[in-house]
This record gives C-alpha cells, sequence and structure tokens, in this order.
C-alpha cells in the first residue's frame, strides 16, 4: 500500500481526523519536554518531587479509566473526546501559573482526566472509522503526525524557553491549552456525526460485560502486560526519565533536549510509512520483540553518555540515543492499537482500550517515580539497568501473547469477526460495570 492508495481508501472523516492530529499535539511538543524542567529548575520542585507530580497524571488517569471506558461505549468516543480535550485545556492552562505543589496537582489531575478518555476514546474513533489492513496503517500514519506536532513543538519550546525567565515557560503552557481546542471544534464541526459508538448485538442485549471477565479472555491479560512494560520503560521515561537524566547527567543543555525531541520525530517521520509496508504480512508480536531489542541498545546508549558528561560527546550520544529510541517506535506503534481493536467487539471498544489505557498508565506512574528517586540518589547506572530489564520482559511478554491470539489478529491470515461468548459475560443485574 502507497500513501496515495492509503489516502484513497480513507473517508472524510477519517481524513478531517487524520488532517487534525498535528495541530493538537504541536502545543504539548511544546511543553512535553521540558515539564520535569520547569517544575525543578523554574518552580523548585525537588527532582523526586517532580517525578511525583508526573506520577499523579498517571494515578489520577488509572483510578478513572475504567469508568472512562465504559462511558465511551455508552456515550461514544467522539464524546469522551470532547471532555479529555477539554480536561487538558484546564490543566495545561492552571500548570502555566502553578508555582507551589498544590496548585500543581490541580493542573495535574485535570491533565489525568484528559489521558483517562480522551487518548483510548481518539482510538476507539479511528476503529469506527476504519477497518481492516487500513487500520494498521491508520495507527502508523497517525503516530507519525502526533510525532511531527510535538517535534515540531519541541524545536521550538527548546529554542524559546528559558530557565532564567519562567515567562517562557508560561506562553508555552498557555499554547499547549490553545491547541487543545482544535480537536473540540473538529468534534463538533466536520465530525459532528462520527459518534464512534456501536450498536450491541441483540443476542448481548440485557448483558453487562464486567472488566474481570474481559482480562480473563485470551490474550487480554499480556496485552494489558505489554502495555504496562511499555510506558514504563518507553514514554513514561520520556517526559520524565529522559529529561531528568539528560540534565543531571548527561549534562546537556534544554536546547539540546528539544533538538533530541527534533532528531525522534525526523526519524519517525522519515521511516514510519516504510516501515509500515516492511511489517505488514509479518507477526505483529515478533515486530515488539525486534523494538525491545532496539530499545535496549538506545538505553544502554543514554547511559553511556554519563560518561562524558557536559561535552560534545554527551550531547551528541543523547541525540543518537532518541534516533534509536524513535526507530523502536515507528515498529510498536502500529503493532499494540491494531491487536487490541481487532481482538476486541465492536461494542465493547471502550473498555478494551481502557484496559489497554490502564495499563499504560500504571507504568506511567511508576516510571517517573523510579526515575526521581535513583537519579536524584545518584543511581544512574541502575536506573539504566533497570529500563534494559523491561525491555527484556516486554520481549518474554510479547512472545507469550503470540500464542494465546489468533493469527489474523497477530496481523497474519484471514480476518475474522469477534463474538463475546456467553461465558465471557455477566447476567443482567450483576452490578458490574
Amino acid at each position: 500500500m502507497t500513501l496515495r492508495s492509503f489516502w484513497a481508501e480513507l473517508p472524510v472523516s477519517g481524513r478531517w481526523l487524520l488532517a487534525s492530529t498535528v495541530f493538537q499535539v504541536l502545543g504539548r511538543g511544546l511543553t512535553l519536554p521540558f515539564t520535569v524542567i520547569y517544575l525543578h529548575e523554574v518552580r523548585h520542585l525537588r527532582l523526586d518531587a517532580a517525578g511525583a507530580m508526573m506520577a499523579l497524571i498517571g494515578v489520577i488517569a488509572l483510578v478513572l479509566t475504567p469508568l472512562a471506558g465504559a462511558l465511551t461505549d455508552r456515550w461514544g468516543a467522539r464524546v469522551m473526546v470532547i471532555i479529555g480535550s477539554a480536561a487538558q485545556v484546564i490543566g495545561v492552562g492552571q500548570l502555566a501559573f502553578a508555582d507551589d505543589v498544590a496548585s500543581v496537582s490541580l493542573a495535574m489531575v485535570f491533565i489525568g482526566i484528559c489521558n483517562a478518555g480522551g487518548w483510548s476514546a481518539f482510538n476507539v474513533l479511528i476503529s469506527s472509522i476504519v477497518d481492516g489492513p487500513v487500520r494498521q496503517q491508520y495507527f502508523g500514519i497517525n503516530f507519525a503526525l502526533v510525532n511531527l506536532g510535538i517535534g515540531l513543538g519541541g524545536v521550538v519550546g527548546g529554542v524559546f524557553v528559558d530557565v532564567t525567565r519562567p515567562a517562557t515557560f508560561t506562553t508555552i503552557f498557555l499554547i499547549d491549552a490553545a491547541c487543545m481546542l482544535i480537536p473540540i471544534a473538529m468534534m463538533v464541526g466536520p465530525l459532528r456525526d462520527v459518534h464512534g459508538r456501536s450498536e450491541v448485538p441483540e443476542e448481548e442485549a440485557g448483558r453487562t460485560v464486567s472488566y474481570l471477565s474481559i482480562i480473563r479472555r485470551p490474550g487480554v491479560a499480556h496485552l494489558a502486560l505489554i502495555g504496562l512494560l511499555f510506558a514504563f520503560i518507553g514514554y513514561g521515561q520520556m517526559e520524565a526519565g529522559f529529561p531528568a537524566f539528560a540534565r543531571e547527567v548527561s549534562e546537556v543543555s534544554t536546547r539540546v533536549i528539544g533538538w533530541a525531541f527534533a532528531v525522534n520525530t525526523v526519524v519517525i517521520v522519515a521511516f514510519q510509512f516504510f516501515v509500515l509496508r516492511k511489517i505488514q504480512g509479518h507477526r505483529r508480536t515478533r515486530v515488539v520483540v525486534v523494538m525491545t531489542a532496539i530499545w535496549a541498545v538506545s538505553w544502554l546508549i543514554l547511559g553511556a553518555s554519563g560518561a562524558f558528561a557536559g561535552t560534545l560527546t554527551a550531547a551528541t550520544m543523547v541525540l543518537v540515543f532518541h534516533a534509536l529510541f524513535a526507530s523502536g517506535e515507528t515498529l510498536f506503534q502500529p503493532t499494540l492499537p491494531a491487536i487490541t481493536n481487532d481482538l476486541s467487539p465492536a461494542h465493547l471498544r471502550g473498555r478494551y482500550n481502557a484496559l489497554s489505557a490502564g495499563s499504560f498508565q500504571l507504568g506511567a506512574v511508576a516510571a517517573p517515580l523510579l526515575a526521581g528517586f535513583l537519579l536524584r540518589h545518584a543511581q544512574s547506572a541502575f536506573f539504566i539497568g533497570v529500563l534494559v530489564a523491561g525491555c527484556a520482559a516486554l520481549a518474554l511478554s510479547a512472545l507469550r501473547l503470540e500464542r494465546q491470539i489468533p493469527a489474523w489478529v497477530n496481523g497474519v491470515g484471514e480476518h475474522e469477526s469477534v463474538e463475546l461468548t456467553p461465558s465471557e459475560a455477566v447476567p443482567p443485574g450483576s452490578g458490574v460495570v
């Protein structure tokens, strides 16, 4: 499949949704690499306290994600995207002026509300618009566009922000809030008819499906474990562990950190569609295993940069780390969402994606706590060792998942419909959501 044929196969709503992605994450790119730096060096929170504030986002999201998944199935993904985006606007707007733990905590609560429902609901919205092989392509290309927006924002932010001028940080957080208004405008405008909700099959009417019954389905528990490990060694560390390590251990400037995120973006945008063509027809779980090997090498390179702290060599190694990390991301991002949404019945996608998001949030809670504690206590080598061990655990989990899911869900073979068996539902009136 070429980019042109992919675009031709998209319905109009899919094109609108894809086109909105860059703009809504552009503001996030301005703030993502610098939030921990802002809390620690501008608002003068201790490094472990800053890590705890980042973890609070994951705690709130983790608590609310089960409810958000059920509401996505009931109200539709479009409504939940609107709610999540509005919460993000409030959260980053509050963070722009937060100057103590209480005000930072309030901001993180609203950002956590967004993470609980907004992103998983967005995946459900995608799955309601496209299916089959195009779905995997869409997830991959959407991810490349997300990174394009974040990378451009990171470059601008790295040049603009200055820890000696707090107003520069206030500005980027306010821009982030303004950019999050774009998905709201899309949902009430050209995408107002895409509700992202599937009707319950007649044979399932009156039955309430529990999260416990879902997680007992073949492959779901390992899918959740993969999401947890992925967040713990990946994105959870990108927001907290990487910037803190680069500043405190590698001793590079905020500008280098911004350029590192730009390198990440260039690699993803340049190679994502090429990777999508190469992995098509291959087992998605094997693709994840290759990714874990690449990530392990990247973390080892970042760890080695500490031996050259404050030098051009350290800065170069930080950039190489992000280039390798990005190449791993191009392998992973088209796979996990595709497996999740292919495995789930259409009317339960909200809860399946909520389980995936919840496991991700759990990893996002643990990641900054670990990074803040270990780096504050000068345990940088142990920090890197934990992440490399996490890569190995992720690879083993992917191989176990491979034995539990149908071949077509794993990216090979003919597509089949997914039906919920009576044993996987609980009777009406059970009170389980």
